[in-house]
């Protein structure tokens, strides 16, 4: 559910001339999974603003691609466990109509 609200809010920051930008969507949406799971920041130290903000830009860069394979992983999982409850309730479903 996180990630159809956080697709449905930042689809509009990657749409350019009525085009979606699917990988800047995907890195964008990645960023909440994966900013907390990096365990290297590159802090800047001697830089002016403009190094000190790209600095921050690309640890959120990195953080988007680590978040964007965990979301890809995190979904994966949840529609393997969608199918096999499906089955499994169906499978329960039949046994408990054919036993009556």
């Amino acid at each position: 559910m996180v990630a159809i609200v956080l697709f449905t809010l930042l689809h509009p920051f990657c749409v350019d001339n009525g085009i979606c930008d699917y990988r800047k969507l995907w890195m964008l949406a990645g960023i909440p999974f994966g900013v907390h799971r990096m365990y290297f920041w590159l802090i800047p130290k001697g830089f002016d603003i403009g190094g000190t903000v790209g600095m921050l830009v690309f640890n959120l860069l990195i953080g988007g691609l680590i978040g964007s394979v965990i979301l890809a992983w995190r979904l994966l999982v949840a529609a393997f466990y969608l199918v096999k409850g499906t089955v499994l309730g169906i499978a329960w479903l039949t046994r408990k109509v054919a036993g009556k």
